[in-house]
């Protein structure tokens, strides 16, 4: 067992490592490249788009473009944005800041057109239903004999869709913020009750399917997005002296390096910098990874280029604001350098020492309102992607797997198991960026066309 779970430790360390670096970053240097920027001269557009100003109900797809938007940035905006960025800070110091800013940029780029792809070659599943995503525009796009790159898309989704890491770390931060505080008893009942809860939440919105899935996320999104930047808006205002300071910092040392902690990487400790922050980036917003194509190839359109514009919005919400809000409240209230926390810990004394008493209750039901609503959109990838292997009619078996796993997630020290996960969700990104790689000049013919229209 101790080989198994150094196996797959060494497995996750690998692709989550500079091979997937490259290929996501690379990839989407060359998208922006490629385009020229265009899609960022459209930024007003894209938010026309998304508030529904084109949406016309005859038009193919089963959610709107804002759905599509929020169901995508459920399982996006998650631990990722909490601990992830608290990560970053430990080993980086402020200037990794700088450099997932850049990853979120280059991952607006990779989304647009990724998402635009999943338009553009949308296929039916066996149930003659429109789907859209990495296997069908695999399909669609580069024909049959591409099929194995389809299908490897849809095995590894089938792990990389399972919740652990969300409902273990959800069930700690339970524990640890919630009933360790007010002197609960915890061990295997306690994290067996909030399975049982999360579990049965989950259920009620899944088992209704996308539309249900859409329409719960399109009212959950907007909520803790918004409690979150209040929150953090309360933090900097106690320490609002302390802001400019920082914000200078995290471009001076972007470059300086001067508070990096690990070892060097690519020429010194300013490119292991560089790393640090694109790869916090990278992970937090999953561009080229190829799960928010199967959410935006649901949506209700006919152009291909409306839907790329829209998903871009993504990354923006999920790396430069909710990731920048975490390291201001972070970087302000100065324990990155009074304490020797990481991860979500480290968010939590930041919310405890600005907002005393209420801040991480505050923090936890941020964090609880962000793991549960990934829940409801790995469920739908994991599904859609069950669905493209075995057939459409037997999709919702999955989901029954998918419930059982959230259960295991929260009662189990799953690090093995995660490890695996995290493995096969990177590997998602193989088949996602070497056809989106290929089929880059479609998207820039759709785009020139598209926007030749507008203007």
């Amino acid at each position: 067992m101790d080989r198994i779970s150094d196996w797959a430790s060494a497995f996750s360390s690998f692709m989550w490592g500079l091979p997937l670096l490259f290929l996501l970053v690379g990839g989407g240097f060359y998208f922006l490249i490629v385009s020229r920027f265009l899609p960022f001269r459209y930024f007003g557009h894209a938010i026309s788009v998304l508030r529904g100003k084109y949406d016309d109900p005859d038009d193919p797809g089963q959610i709107s473009h804002f759905e599509a938007l929020a169901t995508a940035l459920a399982a996006t905006v998650g631990m990722g944005n909490i601990a992830g960025v608290a990560v970053a800070i430990t080993i980086g110091g402020p200037g990794a800041v700088f450099w997932m800013w850049v990853s979120g940029l280059i991952g607006m780029c990779t989304k647009f057109f990724t998402c635009t792809l999943a338009i553009l070659y949308r296929g039916q599943d066996s149930e003659g239903t429109v789907q859209g995503g990495p296997m069908y525009f695999i399909m669609e796009g580069l024909g049959q004999k591409w099929k194995p790159l389809a299908v490897f898309f849809s095995a590894a989704g089938l792990i990389g869709a399972l919740p652990a890491f969300n409902v273990n770390q959800l069930t700690q931060a339970i524990r640890d913020i919630v009933l360790i505080p007010a002197g609960v008893e915890v061990g295997m009942w306690s994290d067996l009750t909030s399975g049982i809860i999360l579990m049965i939440i989950t259920a009620i919105v899944i088992l209704g399917g996308l539309t249900r899935i859409s329409r719960t996320t399109a009212r959950l999104v907007p909520l803790m997005v918004a409690l979150y930047f209040l929150a953090v808006i309360a933090i900097l205002v106690v320490h609002l002296t302390e802001l400019p300071g920082y914000m200078k910092l995290i471009f001076t040392d972007a470059f300086a390096a001067s508070n990096y902690k690990g070892d060097p990487m690519l020429g010194g400790v300013l490119g292991a910098l560089i790393v640090t922050g694109i790869k916090r980036g990278a992970f937090s917003n999953e561009a080229g990874i190829g799960t928010a194509p199967m959410a935006h190839g649901a949506a209700k359109t006919k152009e291909p280029v409306r839907e790329g514009l829209v998903a871009m919005l993504g990354p923006f919400i999920d790396t430069l604001i909710v990731c920048t809000l975490t390291a201001l409240a972070i970087l302000t209230t100065g324990v990155w350098k009074s304490t020797e926390s990481n991860g979500v810990t480290l968010t939590a004394n930041a919310f405890s020492e600005a907002l005393p008493g209420v801040g991480p209750y505050i923090l936890m039901l941020c964090i609880a309102i962000f793991s549960i609503s990934s829940l409801f959109s790995y469920s739908y990838y994991g599904s859609k992607c069950a669905g493209f292997l075995f057939g459409a009619k037997n999709r919702h078996l999955y989901n029954y797997f998918y419930l059982g796993s959230i259960l295991a997630g929260a009662v189990l020290s799953l690090d093995t198991v995660i490890n695996i996960i995290d493995g096969t969700f990177a590997l998602m990104a193989i088949p996602t960026m070497i056809a989106s790689l290929i089929l880059a000049p479609k998207v820039m013919h759709a785009a020139k066309k598209y926007f030749a229209q507008i203007t």
